[in-house]
């Protein structure tokens, strides 16, 4: 039961997919599903991670297979991760793509419009 740790909205012309809690090896294959049957035909994306409290291996593998997918298919995607936080330290010590990866909701959203 992923509605736990996700929920989809809309932000524009954007789907908005709100992640919470703890992201693992426990939930990320379903939550990976969940998110890519929810975002297949999106024109674009905005992952907020802004109330994740915990992001493993698995959890940033995730991340990096749904950026990929949607890079491939060419849809624009933002990852939101706050000011500071375990997200935002865990997508730093691993290199995570910086050109994905912003602060805040409103200006992830005006880098998509842009």
């Amino acid at each position: 039961m992923t509605d736990r740790w996700v929920t989809f909205s809309k932000l524009g012309d954007a789907e908005l997919v709100r992640l919470a809690g703890e992201i693992d090896l426990a939930n990320a294959p379903e939550l990976s599903r969940e998110i890519i049957q929810h975002t297949g035909r999106a024109g674009a994306v905005l992952i907020d991670l802004t109330a994740v409290s915990f992001l493993d291996s698995a959890g940033v593998r995730l991340l990096d297979t749904l950026v990929g997918d949607m890079d491939h298919a060419g849809t624009p995607v933002r990852l939101v991760v706050g000011e500071s936080g375990p997200v935002r330290m865990t997508l730093q010590l691993c290199a995570f793509r910086d050109d994905l990866v912003t602060t805040d909701l409103d200006r992830a959203a005006e880098e998509l419009r842009g």
